[in-house]
Order: C-alpha cells, then sequence, then structure tokens
C-alpha cells in the first residue's frame, strides 16, 4: 500500500451551521490535508451540504451512514476509512469547533516521531474555554479516574482531537472496539499504549461550542465510568493480542 498524505476525519450530525467554516479553517491550516465527512443522516441537511462542497474540491470526501449510531461508531467508519485509503496520517476532530484546526501542524509536526498524538488540555500550554465549574470538573476527573485506574501516565484521556500513524490504527483492530463518546477516546488510546506505541499530548486550548447543541449525555458518561473497568479486565487480552500483531513501535511493547 502506498501511503497518501494526511486525512482529517469529521463526524457530523447536525452541524449544517459549522461544517462549511470548519473547513474552510482545516485548510488554511493545512491546505494540502483531505478531509472525511463522516455523516449520520443529519437531518439538518449536513451531509447534502458537504457533499455539494465535495464536489468542488477534491480534498473533501463525504462517506453517509444511514442513521445516528453513536460517535464511536462514526469514528470507526471513518478512521477505517482513511487506512483503507492508505493515507499516512490520520486526525479526528469534531465537527463543532471546539478543536482549532490552527493546532493542526503541531499535531502533526509531533506525529514525526510518535505513533499518537493527543491534542491535551490538561498539559501546560493547553486549557479549556467557556466552560461552566461542572464540566471543567467533570472532564478533568473523568480523564483523571482513567488514568489512575488504567494505569496510563497520559494527562487527556477524553479528549477527541488526535493524530494517528496508519500503522497504529492497523494494530489496534478499530473494528473490534465497542465503546463509544469519552470511552472511545480512552479504549483506543489504552490500546495504542499496551501496544507499545509512542504516545505525545501537544497543548491545545478546547473552546466550548457556541452554535448547535451538544450531543454529551448522561449515558456517554454512564458508559465511560464502567468501561475503565472493563478495559482494565481485559488488559491480558489486549497484551496478548499485542504480542501476536506484527508491527515497529516507536517503544518497547508494554510488559
Amino acid at each position: 500500500m502506498v501511503a497518501k498524505g494526511t486525512l482529517v476525519v469529521v463526524p457530523t450530525y447536525n452541524e449544517i451551521d459549522n461544517i462549511e467554516t470548519l473547513l474552510t479553517r482545516i485548510h488554511v491550516a493545512v491546505p494540502e490535508a483531505h478531509v472525511l465527512v463522516v455523516d449520520d443522516n443529519s437531518p439538518d441537511g449536513t451531509g447534502r451540504l458537504a457533499q455539494q462542497i465535495a464536489a468542488t474540491d477534491p480534498r473533501v470526501h463525504v462517506l453517509h451512514r444511514a442513521g445516528k449510531e453513536g460517535l464511536g461508531r462514526a469514528y470507526v467508519a471513518g478512521l477505517t476509512w482513511g487506512v483503507q485509503k492508505g493515507y499516512g496520517r490520520i486526525v479526528q476532530m469534531d465537527a463543532d469547533l471546539s478543536h482549532d484546526p490552527a493546532a493542526l501542524p503541531s499535531l502533526l509536526a509531533a506525529s514525526d516521531t510518535h505513533d499518537l498524538v493527543l491534542g491535551s488540555r490538561y498539559v501546560a500550554g493547553g486549557g479549556t474555554c467557556n466552560w461552566g465549574w461542572f464540566r471543567r470538573v467533570l472532564s478533568r476527573g473523568g480523564s483523571l479516574y482513567a488514568k489512575l485506574i488504567l494505569g496510563l501516565p497520559q494527562n487527556d484521556l477524553t479528549g477527541g482531537f488526535k493524530c494517528w500513524r496508519r500503522e497504529t490504527l492497523e494494530a489496534i483492530h478499530l473494528e473490534t472496539v465497542r465503546a463509544d463518546g469519552y470511552s472511545f477516546q480512552i479504549e483506543t488510546t489504552y490500546r495504542a499504549v499496551l501496544h507499545g506505541f509512542s504516545v505525545a499530548e501537544v497543548p491545545i486550548l478546547f473552546t466550548d461550542r457556541v452554535d448547535g447543541v451538544s450531543k454529551m449525555d448522561k449515558r456517554i458518561v454512564r458508559e465511560a465510568v464502567t468501561m475503565v473497568w472493563r478495559l482494565r479486565a481485559g488488559r491480558a487480552a489486549i497484551l496478548q493480542d499485542a504480542r501476536e500483531t506484527h508491527h515497529a513501535p516507536r517503544t518497547k511493547p508494554a510488559n
């Protein structure tokens, strides 16, 4: 497989107010990047608008899905599409403009020496904007909770702004990931760490969405609380898979 350049995967559901602005800002930051909009049949016409843009811009692609199945499933579909098409680096980010495309060059630069790069709110230089105290406690506490239970060194485990090398995604078997929401982010990073891949954190400023409605709900939070224990219980199986998977991580596999 001949590696192509960079693909940015953007799941959408009712993001018609943001998608055009987001695509423009991505291409200002990284003009050569391709973007895959993964639309879950948005009632507001997001998918149709993205398709119209794609018709005139060969850097934009659209993956239409039958309906809303959750953020995790949308990411699996989009990341898998990128792997199959041979993109060398695959970025995932939200469509609500909370993730600033201006940070893309920093994530891509870090991926020169790391297999997975996390856009981190909780390292020096990172942070959040326009969040109330409860949202800050929930997010920071969720990352700390997962970090302690799973024994991970990373500080931001629930964020969705990530840059993957294709080989890393191939090794962690995306098709078997079942988590959604916050827990999808935790599970995929956990798998990468246990497979011995090098993970870096790059500071980002996360700005709460202005247009549209947040898709976070109590179900997503509850799933994240219980999922970390299931991941911990399944650690041995992930490590066994890592031993059986042939890849060339930048660090030695975890013991």
